[in-house]
């Protein structure tokens, strides 16, 4: 364990964060592609993640363009999988 936080207390916490909302992006597009598309989790995805990305902003460093990147594809296909699927049937 001493190496872990020896290991952790050396990486960037730019670099942390980064991952952090690449684990929401995962689970938001998990959300998304399950059939039918859970719209609301996959909204609490998203919206963590923006509060991270658009709230730190130039604060993530050399990750903040890939995550903007990230957050913008994700909410594209949010739209268009919300769409699809307002007329379906409950599950």
């Amino acid at each position: 364990m001493e190496a872990v936080r020896e290991q952790l207390s050396r990486t960037p916490a730019a670099a942390v964060v980064a991952n952090h909302c690449f684990g929401l992006f995962e689970l938001a597009a998990l959300h998304l592609s399950l059939q039918p598309p859970q719209i609301e989790e996959a909204s609490l995805a998203i919206d963590a993640m923006a509060a991270l990305v658009e709230g730190l902003g130039d604060r993530l460093g050399e990750h903040r363009g890939q995550l903007n990147e990230a957050l913008a594809q994700l909410r594209l296909a949010f739209v268009q999988i919300r769409a699809a699927n307002l007329g379906a049937p409950p599950a």
